[in-house]
């Protein structure tokens, strides 16, 4: 047959009796797993429990849910599952994107700093990063790379062992401020003041170019934020006249609402954002009495919140936000295109590790997500090595590439509030959004923020919310992967140059989660520098074959790595002399505890241990042992007890 036979013959119409599939119909409406049979609440609850009571929880809540809730804030917890029923009671007045409440966010259309989009496709947010070096050469140098490599606009931290205010104009000689926005922030008490002053005289100096500077710059005024950092109050009647002053630049903010200082002391999104309202509100009333307008107050404002690897707090954190800014603006008679809360998300610094610094590329890139997905305006990734000190070229460039690959490879700013009608997302939206205003009119209540924070009323709820994290992360249940999990001991950290402390101390405290874990870090690995290279040890003494006893063993040589003290195993009471210490951990099966612990703790001690620990729960309540290790335990305390056991409490790093 020829080609073109084959051809006529493939043309040809099928016979009669053959049956020829038609094209797909396509039904009025697609339903979620609409091919497998409805399951009901119901029955999901019969599947938890049944796991549940499998994994030896007897006492057990009703509904069964509540035993899988957890907190995320006071007051706050997040349930395991949520459906269309959770969100029958949400408001439902969520709005769109750039419109009143703005729980959708403050932005519509194409915007964005890079520029604009085609048609409706955002462009992304304004994509920011921190410079803080003294050093104006290396500052300029660092800023010329950043902007020539996807950086939108610059945050400059001026003052002493920062920034040098007298080398502002040298720092940005190179750059178009029309084409790149600027914010300043100052460093100790009264430097928000020198540094906008500082910033303010380069503009005016180079005002004769007749260009406009770039919307989204900010004075970084926040005098309430150095307030709560130093403890020391600060006046807020000049706030007007300097907003005045700024408004020769139009598009420049003056104030700065830096949520962040109440977060490094350790306060949850609840109070984060509680505290952030008092402090906007406070503000208003400061440039309202000044002479201005309500609605050029509101315009004055930008508002910087943290960004954790908790991605749905945050993006439910920045929406609730939005929404309460608007009934602030409400309530105070601000027109509705005033309202849109400006927002500025900063990766945090409570999540930030010394140890293994590398794992914070992976915090930052879920916070950056988060924030984006959220709706920040603007957003600044933490070089990963923040914690240690001044960041190195490399780690400033991951910072910057972690936004480009979010915003140009990932595509995340192509959709407008992607978390929008996630029953999830909304109810969490709603919860906080209502805890953060009863906190807030709790401030109010007490006559502000400024006298919040004299009272210690603002200092005694973080500390609250603090120690219920603090718990959390002492008991592992907050996990902090190269830290409390997983710590690598033979690490060699990268040095840095210490930076300047953007904020005075003597007021509310800066905490990191990391930092109880790393603090007996650094006191094992000073005194192993004191031992000539011999690190503090607790001694794995293992029963029966390794299929036995390897997921004890592994567990607590992880655990008691955490504090930075070596981990050798061995079977039985032998070993215990070459490893040199006096603390040792029992390690096998429930069944080898009842017929040999015992017996091996007595060996244990005599042949030199002075403290013997068993990996297990304590009901198995084995004679000759004084502690027990097991998951949840306070691994901070047992810890410290050894370290106490082996001399290390007074070890200075």
């Amino acid at each position: 047959m020829s080609s073109s036979e084959q051809h006529s013959s493939d043309a040809a119409p099928a016979p009669a009796d053959v049956q020829v599939p038609s094209e797909h119909e396509v039904p009025q409406a697609l339903g979620l797993a609409a091919e497998f049979p409805a399951v009901t609440r119901d029955q999901w609850r019969d599947l938890v429990a049944g796991v549940l009571r499998k994994a030896g929880r007897e006492d057990l809540p009703e509904p069964v849910e509540e035993a899988l809730r957890r907190p995320v804030a006071p007051g706050v917890t997040v349930a395991p599952l949520y459906t269309a029923e959770d969100a029958a009671d949400l408001p439902t007045a969520v709005g769109v994107p750039g419109l009143p409440p703005f729980v959708r966010g403050s932005r519509a259309g194409a915007t964005g700093a890079s520029g604009g989009a085609d048609g409706d496709v955002p462009a992304g947010w304004d994509v920011r990063q921190r410079h803080a070096h003294p050093d104006a050469a290396v500052t300029k140098e660092a800023i010329a790379a950043d902007l020539e490599n996807g950086v939108t606009s610059l945050w400059l931290v001026v003052g002493e062992g920062a920034v040098p205010a007298d080398r502002l104009g040298d720092v940005l000689a190179d750059v178009y401020l029309d084409l790149a926005p600027v914010s300043v922030s100052g460093v100790g008490v009264g430097g928000g003041v020198r540094a906008a002053g500082a910033f303010l005289d380069l503009l005016d100096a180079r005002s004769d170019t007749d260009e406009p500077i770039a919307p989204g710059g900010s004075l970084g005024l926040d005098p309430l934020g150095e307030h709560a950092a130093s403890g020391q109050a600060q006046d807020l009647s000049g706030l007007a006249g300097l907003a005045r002053r700024a408004a020769a630049h139009p598009d420049l903010r003056s104030v700065v609402v830096d949520g962040t200082v109440f977060a490094d002391a350790g306060a949850s999104a609840v109070e984060e954002l509680g505290c952030s309202l008092a402090a906007g509100v406070a503000y208003l009333r400061a440039l309202t009495d000044g002479g201005l307008g309500v609605d050029e107050a509101f315009g004055q404002l930008e508002f910087r919140y943290s960004a954790t690897a908790d991605q749905f707090t945050t993006i439910a954190a920045l929406r609730a936000a939005r929404r309460l800014w608007d009934r602030v603006g409400e309530v105070s008679g601000a027109a509705p295109e005033a309202r849109g809360q400006r927002q500025h998300a900063v990766t945090s610094s409570v999540m930030t590790t010394k140890r293994d610094p590398w794992v914070n590329m992976l915090r930052t890139t879920v916070a950056c997500f988060a924030a984006g997905v959220g709706g920040a305006d603007a957003v600044t990734v933490q070089p990963f090595d923040a914690a240690l000190g001044l960041p190195d070229s490399f780690a400033r460039r991951i910072a910057r590439n972690t936004q480009s690959l979010l915003v140009e490879e990932g595509h995340l700013a192509r959709v407008l509030d992607p978390a929008g009608g996630s029953w999830y997302v909304e109810s969490l939206t709603d919860e906080l959004a209502r805890a953060a205003w009863d906190w807030f009119t709790e401030i109010e209540r007490a006559g502000g923020l400024a006298a919040a924070l004299d009272s210690g009323l603002v200092r005694d709820r973080i500390a609250t919310a603090w120690d219920a994290r603090a718990t959390r992360l002492a008991t592992r249940a907050d996990a902090i992967t190269g830290v409390s999990e997983f710590p690598n001991l033979t690490e060699k950290l990268p040095e840095r140059q210490p930076a300047a402390a953007l904020h005075p101390s003597g007021g509310l405290p800066r905490v990191r989660a990391a930092q109880e874990f790393e603090a007996l870090r650094d006191a094992a690995d000073a005194a192993m520098s004191s031992n000539g290279a011999e690190r503090p040890t607790v001694y794995l003494a293992t029963i029966g074959p390794i299929a036995r006893h390897t997921a004890r063993a592994s567990f607590a040589g992880n655990l008691f790595q955490a504090g930075g003290l070596a981990t050798p195993a061995g079977d039985g009471a032998g070993g215990l002399g070459d490893a040199g210490t006096t603390v040792a951990c029992i390690c096998g099966t429930d069944k080898d505890y009842a017929d040999t612990a015992a017996g091996l703790a007595t060996a244990l001690k005599e042949a030199g241990a002075t403290q013997v620990w068993l990996a297990g729960k304590p009901g198995l309540a084995v004679d000759g042992v004084d502690g027990y290790v097991y998951a949840g335990c306070d691994a901070l305390d047992v810890l410290r007890t050894v370290h106490a056991q082996l001399g290390l409490e007074g070890v200075q790093p």
